[in-house]
């Protein structure tokens, strides 16, 4: 089997296995969490109880988690959902209303995803024990994406991909530049 085969084998398969998840509390919790993180609200609300509470450490942990959110939404929704144009999965597969809600654009990758990761490994580069708490809800971000039917796995993995990416950057490129200037 082709790996694109078995990749959209595993697709279809988690797909359908976790949009039929039909546990209340489950829907209740992760339709807030997307909610919050709608518009990255949850992140920079995260980012504004760092920098007010947290003093150096917390607006360290705030700007970079930002700048690596902000570097990850451009590449996942300016670049990649640009260029990749698959759509979402069949609206079939889901047997909840919330298939309804999903956006018109590519599937491939999750923003949501990509910008949830890089705020939570930006955070936790600078502020370890904050990106700890971030990690919670970024995952719940991530499962709701498929969950809600709103994406496959791989939209998600490559999110996450390109989350960790942005964040690495952000951590290490201001580093290099400083040490091409001496």
């Amino acid at each position: 089997m082709r790996l694109s085969n078995a990749v959209r084998v595993m697709d279809r398969r988690l797909t359908k296995r976790m949009a039929s998840w039909q546990e209340p509390v489950l829907h209740r919790t992760l339709s807030a969490v997307e909610e919050a993180a709608e518009s990255s609200k949850l992140w920079c609300g995260a980012a504004a109880v760092m920098a007010w509470g947290g003093g150096w450490k917390g607006r360290k942990a705030a700007v970079t988690g930002l700048a690596a959110l902000t570097l990850a939404q451009l590449v996942s929704n300016g670049v990649c959902k640009q260029v990749s144009n698959r759509p979402r999965p069949p609206e079939e597969w889901i047997p909840h209303d919330e298939v309804e809600d999903r956006p018109a654009s590519s599937s491939f990758p999750s923003g949501h995803t990509a910008a949830a990761v890089a705020f939570t490994a930006a955070v936790a580069s600078s502020w370890p024990v904050a990106g700890m708490t971030c990690a919670v809800p970024a995952a719940l971000v991530a499962v709701e994406r498929v969950q809600s039917g709103a994406h496959y796995p791989s939209d998600v993995g490559a999110g996450a991909a390109i989350g960790l990416v942005s964040a690495w950057l952000v951590r290490h490129l201001p580093q290099q530049a400083l040490r091409m200037w001496r």
